[in-house]
């Protein structure tokens, strides 16, 4: 994980990856609030990550992005001779009205030299966009640019706002073409109708499909569209949430065969909180068309050692609920039982950091879920599963010493929702992190947050008013987070970094 904070814990602003051809990935991040300089950190496995030169700075005073540097997307350029980063720029002289989309480039991802070259920068302009004229709010979105290629020509995908519609419903993808004499800007590529600004909008086709994607303010989500051309009409399924709440301005980058996702996450869902980058899902279509997050491959590579059901501890229960029972059906499928009341069920990790899979199949209509970090009072993560109505919610639930006239901790950190089985029962895949938290429920990842509340305890099952069994479990060691400021030695070069990553 990587959090980029110094005298601030929420410095980290949008984020864009770029991986090279040697497999290293280059994360370029805003810094806020200032908003005067854009980061670069690297990784060569996107879990650890190590600052270098800081990429591009404000303009000098006169310049058009001498205010504030906004999003930005770094790709190869055009003719395959080095890359460009496109970027959002603000002047002082605008206030804070203006937002411009300019150009740097680069001959190796580290060096970068500002070059407004076809017709740049690019502003919001009539016909299809708000302008000066036409401009309810007093400010214009024209931001988050990402450059795509369609059938060998350039795009510019745009957090823009439709000339029409009710003022807090004109959110809008645009999108410009490079045209000889420059960017041209065409209508829409896509109008919601709903928001009031679409952020961090990218595109991507797999299996003949543009999937197109955008972070909506209103609720802190990462919604997708899709159509079968890529300036065709974009639909939505009757679910388009791809990251749940707290995942934001997510952008797509391919590595190898896969479709990484990377985004910032608000911990406790607060913008002027701590932000950090997590860990990269991967994308992938089901057979119906709607996108997946799936568990990124590389944990596997960090597994030190398996631990089956049957060599873990023993749970016992800890609230001491006399209806409750467990019983060891076998060496690999435990049983517990609770007719009224909750139980919850715990045993000591093998390790801080984990990823523990396995099969949770539940009785009767009653409660059942996850617990981590849990002390012995029950203190600690639930991740309830709603097996009857296909919900899943991660909270932190426990005593509050700080408040004796509230004296508990109840709070819902991430919701989402699965897709009910007949035979009530999950294969689920819980990784801890440091901090991190992600659970997977048959293979589909549904939980992606970090949360910093309860960081020791036992792990294991509640139930309530029924009976559950863990089968075939198996727990995997995976070594502690690296420290990002570790990895910041001045006296390791750039190419000492790069050698050892290859």
């Amino acid at each position: 994980m990587y959090s980029g904070s110094g005298f601030s814990n929420w410095e980290i602003g949008d984020v864009d990856v770029f991986i090279d051809e040697n497999g290293v990935h280059h994360l370029f991040h805003l810094i806020i609030p200032n908003h005067d300089y854009i980061a670069h950190a690297i990784s060569k496995d996107g879990l650890s990550w190590r600052r270098v030169k800081n990429a591009l700075f404000v303009g000098d005073p006169g310049e058009w992005d001498d205010d504030m540097l906004w999003t930005m997307h770094v790709s190869k350029k055009s003719d395959g001779e080095g890359y460009e980063m496109y970027y959002t720029g603000l002047k002082r002289q605008d206030k804070g009205i203006m937002q411009k989309i300019g150009r740097a480039v680069s001959p190796d991802l580290i060096h970068w030299t500002k070059e407004n070259q076809y017709g740049l920068p690019l502003k919001s302009q009539a016909p299809y966009y708000e302008n000066s004229d036409n401009n309810p709010r007093e400010w214009l979105s024209f931001r988050d640019p990402y450059k795509y290629q369609f059938e060998g020509e350039d795009y510019l995908l745009i957090c823009a706002r439709s000339a029409i519609g009710p003022t807090y419903r004109r959110g809008c993808i645009g999108v410009a073409k490079r045209e000889a004499k420059g960017f041209v800007l065409q209508k829409p590529l896509h109008v919601s109708y709903v928001y009031d600004d679409i952020e961090c909008p990218c595109v991507v086709e797999i299996k003949g499909m543009h999937y197109l994607l955008g972070s909506i303010r209103e609720d802190i989500k990462v919604r997708y569209w899709f159509a079968p051309d890529f300036k065709g009409e974009y639909h939505a399924f009757h679910n388009n949430v791809l990251m749940p709440q707290g995942n934001y301005a997510a952008r797509i980058v391919k590595e190898g065969e896969h479709y990484l996702i990377y985004n910032f996450y608000f911990v406790g869902g607060n913008v002027n909180t701590l932000r950090v980058i997590p860990p990269p899902k991967q994308l992938e279509v089901d057979s119906t068309g709607r996108l997946l997050l799936k568990t990124y491959h590389h944990w596997k590579t960090l597994y030190q050692r398996t631990i089956l059901q049957k060599n873990l501890p023993v749970p016992v229960p800890i609230l001491g609920n006399p209806s409750a029972n467990f019983t060891l059906e076998n060496e690999n499928k435990w049983k517990f039982g609770c007719r009224s009341g909750y139980e919850v069920f715990c045993f000591q990790k093998p390790s801080s950091n984990f990823v523990w899979e396995g099969t949770l199949a539940v009785e009767g209509m009653g409660k059942t879920g996850f617990v981590i970090e849990c002390d012995k009072e029950g203190t600690g993560y639930y991740i309830s599963i709603d097996f009857v109505n296909g919900f899943v919610q991660f909270r932190a639930w426990g005593f509050n010493e700080k408040d004796v006239k509230n004296n508990f901790v109840f709070e819902n950190i991430q919701t989402n929702q699965f897709e009910i089985v007949e035979n009530s029962q999950i294969y689920f895949k819980i990784i801890r992190y440091g901090n991190y938290y992600e659970l997977s429920i048959n293979e589909i990842v549904k939980l992606t947050l970090l949360d910093f509340k309860y960081s020791d305890g036992m792990i294991g099952v509640y139930v309530c008013s029924a009976i559950v069994a863990l089968s075939d479990s198996k727990i995997h060691v995976i070594p502690e987070p690296e420290n990002e400021y570790a990895t910041s030695d001045p006296n390791k070069s750039f190419q000492e970094y790069m050698d050892h990553a290859h």
